[in-house]
């Protein structure tokens, strides 16, 4: 694990991923697509090609997962059974060890950024008492899944419900295009596009409460893919990755590239946004959410 630098802000504002990283998505996908497999005498996807696809919008029917599957039917067939079988299996979702805990307390939690101490002017034009100063983390959602996605994996569990309800409305980014659709609008991740439009929604807020402005680098983002974490490091943020197992198995020897955000495992282009060097502690990586230390980042969870 990199160590973080001394230098670096105080951390005002956490940007979470959702799938395989707050609930339990991504082996539920697993499970609805080796049913379908196994349905054509297919074999269950291996260790390798879940650790490709995750993370990626669409990548259950993508030409990486297609070429690995070789199904005895057309793409479209494929794609109408999967989005049934989802459909079927999504409302089971439910929060993954440690977020509940880790949500909630950075909910009530501030931030030691100076930025964020000081002093906004009152309704009256006086400036408020440093009681008033203490700003609170902010908190945004950041996920490819679509609308109608997200209401099926929040539809049934209470405890799913309850930890979503913690991202307001209005600061939860979602359905993002995948990166190649360069015309379709805001791009999905490896490209920053997801991490900057939350970033926008957060300061919308901050300004209209007269605070000042959150900069990328006072952004914490949370993300269990690599596609993500690279995703966060092009938007000149912070990242804690905290990989699934089979991610933690395939990328073993190559972690420090990914918290570099320099795997190449998508082409974007140069240019889109800041990429990372080897070792340089603005991202590290963690097995569960279990373990965050909340003061390595000056985030406050006394009173």
């Amino acid at each position: 694990m990199a160590n973080t630098k001394p230098d670096f802000p105080a951390i005002r504002a956490c940007i979470f991923d959702l799938d395989g990283l707050l609930i339990n998505t991504e082996d539920i996908i697993t499970t609805s697509i080796n049913g379908l497999l196994a349905k054509y005498d297919r074999p269950p996807m291996t260790r390798a090609i879940r650790a490709q696809l995750m993370g990626i919008a669409n990548s259950s029917n993508s030409d990486a997962f297609h070429g690995w599957a070789r199904l005895p039917i057309s793409r479209e067939q494929w794609a109408r059974e999967s989005k049934e079988e989802f459909r079927r299996n999504f409302p089971n979702c439910a929060p993954l060890p440690g977020a509940e805990t880790l949500i909630t307390t950075l909910s009530r939690a501030f931030s030691s950024s100076a930025a964020a101490a000081r002093p906004t002017t009152t309704s009256t034009g006086e400036g408020a008492g440093a009681k008033d100063n203490k700003q609170k983390i902010k908190l945004a959602l950041a996920s490819g899944t679509t609308a109608q996605n997200y209401a099926l994996k929040t539809s049934l569990s209470p405890e799913t419900q309850k930890l979503l309800g913690f991202f307001p409305p209005e600061h939860r980014v979602l359905g993002f295009f995948p990166p190649e659709h360069r015309g379709s609008g805001h791009r999905g991740k490896p490209a920053p596009d997801i991490y900057q439009v939350a970033l926008q929604t957060l300061n919308a807020t901050a300004e209209a409460s007269g605070e000042e402005p959150i900069l990328p680098g006072e952004c914490l983002v949370f993300e269990d893919s690599v596609v993500g974490v690279e995703a966060g490091r092009r938007a000149g943020m912070r990242v804690v990755w905290v990989p699934h197992p089979d991610m933690v198995v395939e990328y073993r020897g190559r972690e420090e590239r990914v918290l570099a955000g320099r795997t190449g495992m998508v082409e974007i282009g140069d240019g889109e946004g800041q990429l990372g060097e080897v070792d340089d502690g603005w991202a590290e990586m963690t097995h569960s959410l279990e373990h965050f230390d909340y003061a390595k980042f000056g985030i406050h969870v006394g009173v």
